[in-house]
């Protein structure tokens, strides 16, 4: 069993070790940031190593390296594969931490759902108040807003009030795309695009040409296209946006909605690498993947 001062100064390695890039950890670094006389630490060390937890690094630059067996005995799970899960205070992304674990820690609460966060790296910097965003998480894509509401140094966790949960589907673009894609010519004059818009409730389409995508045309080219008297002099082909943005049907819905967020766009045309239209993919449509709740009954009194 490990005494608080082990447990503390074991995390203290950890998160040193963690932003290091595996180089080892000096005493002194370890006494510094615990603000403890570096003889202690030596002293902890000893037994540290006895335990299997430390292993020591003979040379100028040595110093002591956290073994697996640390990893586990602080419940934090290591893999060279595991991907770092960020953490952000408002919008800025802290360097050197993050996520290892995430548990709620109150689901059945109907007016508050708080979160205890497992964190490799130091959470000194962030303080009671501070409104965080964590993830998404490699798998699911969790993402987590809320405010932190309590610290733990010792155990390096995070408590906090959560504000927004919400999780990814991990299905791609081409699970939940309109496949009858209603398309345009170059040609087609705007008062038959208005026709088409208005009968299939549609605000957009691809602009097609001997078969193949070659841009985009929605209903804000349309009004600006009448806001400038022109409705009777250009054809789609002159009023289209040719910088289309082509994916492929395998991309995942995750990617999809940081693409459109980056290019402030609200469809992505879905294309195979020939530009052969497969279908296309909305705003609208990743929002319903994102909060379609069909799969789970909802139960009344």
């Amino acid at each position: 069993m490990l005494t608080s001062v082990q447990k503390e100064i074991l995390q203290t390695l950890i998160n040193l070790y963690q932003s290091s890039d595996g180089k080892s950890i000096k005493g002194e670094d370890i006494a510094e940031v615990m603000n403890r006389n570096p003889g202690t630490i030596r002293n902890q060390m000893q037994s540290l190593r006895s335990l299997s937890l430390v292993k020591g690094v003979p040379g100028p630059r040595g110093g002591y390296k956290p073994t697996i067996e640390a990893y586990h005995s602080l419940n934090i799970s290591i893999s060279e594969k595991e991907a770092k899960v960020p953490i952000y205070k408002g919008d800025e992304r802290l360097p050197d931490i993050s996520v290892a674990k995430i548990e709620f820690t109150s689901v059945p609460q109907q007016e508050e759902c708080e979160a205890a966060i497992k964190v490799l790296g130091s959470i000194k910097d962030l303080n009671l108040g501070d409104t965080i965003k964590i993830g998404p998480t490699p798998v699911n894509n969790l993402g987590i807003m809320g405010e932190v509401v309590g610290r733990d140094d010792m155990d390096n966790i995070l408590l906090v009030d959560t504000t927004t949960i919400r999780s990814i589907p991990k299905q791609t673009v081409g699970d939940i795309a309109s496949k009858n894609v209603i398309s345009l010519k170059t040609d087609c004059n705007l008062k038959e695009v208005a026709r088409i818009f208005s009968e299939n409730k549609i605000e957009g389409a691809p602009v097609m040409k001997d078969g193949k995508v070659v841009g985009v045309f929605t209903v804000t080219d349309l009004i600006q296209a009448y806001a400038e008297d022109k409705e009777d002099e250009v054809v789609v082909g002159d009023m289209m946006s040719t910088k289309v943005i082509i994916v492929n049907e395998d991309l995942k819905i995750a990617k999809a909605i940081e693409i459109m967020f980056k290019k402030s766009i609200s469809r992505l045309i879905i294309a195979d690498k020939d530009n052969n239209l497969l279908g296309i993919v909305t705003r609208t449509d990743l929002i319903n993947s994102i909060t379609n709740f069909e799969e789970f009954p909802i139960f009344t009194n």
